[in-house]
């Protein structure tokens, strides 16, 4: 089967959510093939859908300061962050094309990033029953999805040159007293977002069995500034269906 790749670059954590959806509504019609979304946020906080408000350690005043928006979310989870520097990951996928079973999905996505990793030398693994990538007792990879009539949306952030102290506003994923750490800290250099990217494509393709196929997308983003950002919290419309989430 085939998995069209779009990179998109920086995107407006809003318009990303818009744009999932319509890809989830291609999926389920048939319209297009599984694909997968690649690209990077500014500044922002999402909250899942087992998200605790109290995981927010930032007062308003100072999600003001870092740019930050933040937004709840019909993912699974807790609370994340995402921002530049982070690889974002938004896997399109007709599930009942693969293997109807979400924690399979959850699995695959970590060996996925295990290889990635290892691509750079970085030995990393699962720390059950949290789900996610790790080194050690710090996170990597964070996953959280949406599963509706089998088709997935949202996916990972695979912190490669991710500026860490952004995590230190939340309790990441609502898991105290595991730390989170990048590419760059695990390595002492700044790694090619390209070339990471490549990596996870190439191991995407394998895992899930796909044949992986690059598209161009005029896809234009209005990102929000740091200076026009704003703290509050926003909820992206609701989708018409009743879809199951899994962190």
């Amino acid at each position: 089967m085939i998995c069209a790749v779009q990179q998109l670059g920086l995107v407006d954590y809003a318009e990303a959510i818009g744009l999932q959806r319509e890809k989830v509504a291609a999926r389920k019609a048939g319209a297009i093939p599984d694909t997968l979304l690649l690209l990077e946020h500014p500044h922002v906080y999402t909250l899942g859908r087992n998200g605790k408000r109290e995981h927010l350690l930032a007062p308003a005043e100072r999600l003001a300061d870092l740019g930050a928006e933040v937004f709840e979310t019909d993912r699974g989870g807790d609370i994340t962050y995402h921002g530049p520097g982070q690889l974002v990951g938004y896997p399109i996928l007709d599930l009942a094309r693969h293997r109807r079973d979400v924690r399979w999905y959850m699995r695959s996505l970590e060996e996925v990033f295990i290889g990635a990793a290892a691509d750079f030398g970085v030995s990393a693994g699962r720390v059950p029953p949290a789900t996610g990538v790790w080194v050690g007792a710090d996170k990597l990879v964070a996953m959280g999805v949406h599963v509706s009539r089998w088709v997935t949306s949202h996916g990972f952030a695979f912190n490669v040159n991710t500026d860490l102290s952004y995590f230190a506003a939340i309790v990441p994923c609502g898991l105290r007293g595991k730390g989170v750490t990048s590419l760059e800290r695990l390595l002492g250099r700044a790694v090619e977002m390209d070339a990471v990217a490549e990596r996870v494509i190439e191991h995407f393709g394998r895992v899930f069995e796909l044949a992986m196929r690059r598209e161009v997308l005029s896809f234009q983003s209005s990102v929000v500034s740091k200076t026009g950002s704003s703290c509050a919290v926003r909820r992206p419309r609701s989708a018409t269906d009743h879809p199951t989430s899994r962190s």
